[in-house]
């Protein structure tokens, strides 16, 4: 794994509709889909750098088609540990 991606929404329709944008748009593995509570809920993805980078974009754009993006985010060569830390 080269770097993690996130796309967080308000509502489950957006984060849907950007998770399978993510999917088709680039080879990356989905790690996991986290419910943060008040209707934010979490993608993360990952897999090589190039890749995150554009899934991330397919699948921001995707969301904010459908629902309310609340962010996206990219992290290259990310330290070991941090996915088990925060998702497990």
């Amino acid at each position: 794994m080269n770097a993690i991606g996130l796309i967080e929404t308000k509502g489950l329709i957006a984060l849907v509709e950007a998770t399978d944008a993510m999917a088709k748009a680039a080879n990356v593995e989905i790690v996991k889909k986290v419910q943060i509570g008040g209707g934010l809920v979490t993608t993360v993805v990952r897999g090589d750098v190039g890749s995150v980078r554009a899934a991330v974009e397919a699948g921001a754009n995707a969301a904010a088609q459908v629902g309310e993006l609340v962010g996206s985010h990219i992290i290259p060569r990310p330290a070991e540990g941090l996915i088990e830390a925060y998702i497990g």
